[in-house]
């Protein structure tokens, strides 16, 4: 029999399946059994004859992106961006790069001393002075407005080698460029680029981002900070204070997000929405408070800052009034790549303290290294330092090539990097014993410094939910096309019998027929089948996830949780495939070795994606997840743990 006379019944179920959320159509169920019974004769013949009986009616079409991440919650492979690994540098652009990497590396390494910023709380003035000299301010602006003008990769490389020397300058270039004025640079009008970016790229001025307010964390649009019109209609009149601001006590502009009345032409309503503003120290009426005491990243400055009756000219809206969440969000989003490589380079400091102290310590008549325990440490450390450069640099690449859609991919290399960098400090930590808790030791002061980066610029758990969210809605979008689609079967036959063919082979148990292996080297063959299961199974469960919940799914966080924790390990998989046979094809030396690092993180990761995947539907979890909830539901009625003490009093 042809195969497609086996998958026709298939299909017919999975189209009547509730998983589409709607019961099967007359017309498709007696179109679909006039398919059976000429199925001998060629399905794909049929399909083309009915599309063209009605041609003159619209195709429902998916909304389309060359996002790898947003395609995955389709269960599809997007390759455009990720395979084979992006390389985007010019001769001039390697060039110019390592014409800065040498002085870069020289100057933390001479002039910046780490631990004597951390106790002064403070970047001391002569490295700041060396930082301007460097260019270090500027790195992203144009040359024609007295900036470097680097790329977002070059960007990545100089950043890289800056968080392998001290976190707490890192945190002060980034604070000013990568967040500070990057809303100028995405947003500004030429106007605004010209009048601002010079003295910003010298240094002269610090920027500081201000979204952050007293009670309004990671849910930004509920500011309460508020710009409203002068009668004159010349400035706006801001008002209210931002909290935890890096460079807040330094800085000379601010981007700022304020609420203002935003009157709407169709309906005439007039309702608070977020702006962003440029706003100059020199407008008067802004201050800020005194030096946080902070765990880490002490040498960076961190103040609230205070806004009374500051007068904005109009002209410095970023953007457009009311379009500030908007602005917000690319800026973040924009600047979370260079944690990745910064991260990365912090992490690679990390291990070479670990290899150098595990090389030289003996303990019972044998070297550190030579320790099961020790050497597990450390490969899982250079394992996950591998995965977060590979993501870093996949990312900025796609960045340089015009990607638009990043936002999940920049969240994943957020979270992972944050996490993996906190795994590779206290493991090096754990390996060098009592000398890592010591303070002249260096470790102690990373461990304190890399607490922060899995809170700012979005907390990890906000995070999750964004990537999870994201993508879910994607999918959701696609899946409600489908079920339009339904509704006029004869115009659409094409998208639903494809549709209907995928999942009927997945509710069969079969492969749908995705692969990687075309993508990747030979030698990690295993390793793309393996990444190919595992997208075909988060499609999958993605989609009877949505179709049992619906829009309750924003509620089922325990859920979402895993979810991302799976798209964040498939996303991994990638980058780390797509390097590794990169390297492997280019006969890099440390082919073999990377080769080796990508077969294990994937055989892991597969087990960790399966896991995940059954947690979010298996009965006892789900029963676990209520209980979880139950817990934490007591003791905060309690308003502390309400077990009897062993001793009873």
């Amino acid at each position: 029999m042809h195969k497609s006379a086996q998958i026709l019944p298939l299909c017919q179920r999975a189209l009547a399946s509730k998983t589409f959320g709607i019961n099967i159509s007359p017309r498709l169920s007696s179109l679909i059994s006039r398919y059976r019974s000429t199925a001998t004769a060629t399905v794909e013949d049929n399909v083309t004859t009915a599309q063209t009986e009605v041609k003159k009616k619209a195709e429902i079409k998916p909304k389309e992106t060359k996002s790898f991440a947003m395609n995955l919650f389709r269960g599809r492979v997007m390759s455009d961006e990720v395979f084979p690994y992006p390389e985007v540098l010019t001769n001039e652009q390697k060039e110019m790069l390592q014409a800065l990497i040498d002085p870069t590396a020289k100057f933390f390494e001479e002039q910046n001393d780490a631990l004597k910023n951390d106790a002064l709380e403070k970047v001391e003035d002569h490295v700041m002075e060396g930082l301007k000299a460097l260019g270090a301010f500027g790195l992203q602006v144009p040359e024609e407005l007295g900036g470097v003008g680097l790329s977002n990769t070059q960007y990545a490389r100089l950043v890289e080698i800056v968080g392998s020397h001290d976190l707490g300058v890192g945190i002060t270039l980034g604070a000013h460029q990568s967040i500070g004025f990057k809303g100028i640079l995405l947003f500004g009008t030429p106007e605004q680029k010209a009048q601002y970016l010079p003295k910003l790229a010298s240094g002269e001025n610090m920027a500081a981002y201000c979204l952050t307010e007293p009670a309004s964390g990671s849910d930004a649009a509920s500011a309460k900070c508020r710009a409203e019109l002068s009668p004159d209609g010349k400035h706006f009149i801001l008002n209210g204070s931002k909290l935890w601001i890096s460079n807040g006590g330094l800085a000379e502009i601010f981007t700022v997000f304020a609420q203002t009345p935003v009157k709407d032409e169709k309906t005439g309503e007039t309702k608070d929405k977020l702006s962003a503003f440029i706003v100059e120290r020199s407008f008067g009426g802004v201050s800020n408070g005194p030096p946080e005491k902070k765990m880490g990243i002490k040498a960076s400055n961190t103040a609230e800052v205070y806004f009374e009756d500051c007068p904005i000219p109009v002209e410095n809206v970023l953007g457009e009034v009311g379009g500030g969440f908007k602005v917000a969000m690319n800026v973040l989003n924009n600047g979370r790549f260079g944690m990745a490589a910064a991260l990365s380079g912090t992490m690679n400091y990390c291990i070479q303290k670990a290899i150098e102290h595990a090389s030289q310590r003996t303990q019972f008549k044998k070297k550190l290294s030579d320790f099961g325990s020790i050497q597990e440490k450390i490969a899982r450390m250079v394992m996950v330092q591998y995965v977060t450069e590979s993501m870093a640099y996949m990312l900025s690449a796609n960045m340089d090539q015009g990607a638009t859609e990043f936002q999940i991919e920049a969240a994943i290399s957020k979270v992972y990097a944050s996490e993996a960098a906190w795994f590779c400090a206290d493991e090096a930590v754990q390996i060098l014993g009592g000398m890592g808790y010591m303070r002249d030791c260096g470790l102690e002061r990373v461990v304190r410094d890399l607490r922060i980066f899995r809170i700012f610029e979005g907390t990890n758990e906000i995070l999750r939910l964004l990537v999870a969210l994201t993508g879910m809605n994607h999918a959701g979008e696609h899946l409600r096309q489908l079920q339009k689609a339904l509704e006029n079967p004869l115009a659409n036959v094409g998208t639903l019998f494809g549709a209907a063919g995928t999942r009927a082979k997945r509710m069969a148990g079969m492969s749908t027929g995705l692969s990687l292996t075309q993508y990747v080297h030979k030698d990690l063959t295993t390793s793309a089948d393996q990444t190919a299961k595992a997208i075909e199974n988060f499609g999958f469960t993605v989609e009877d996830l949505l179709t049992k919940y619906k829009k309750n799914i924003i509620n089922e966080q325990f859920i979402l949780n895993r979810v991302s924790d799976s798209a964040i390990d498939i996303y991994a998989m990638v980058c780390v495939l797509s390097r590794a046979s990169r390297s492997l094809s280019n006969g890099l030396e440390s082919a073999k070795h990377e080769s080796t690092i990508c077969q294990v993180f994937c055989d892991e990761a597969s087990q960790k994606i399966e896991k995940n995947l059954k947690l979010t539907h298996s009965a006892g979890s789900l029963k676990n997840y209520k209980q979880l909830a139950q817990i934490s539901s007591d003791v905060m009625e309690n308003n502390g743990t309400i077990q009897e003490h062993p001793l009873g009093f």
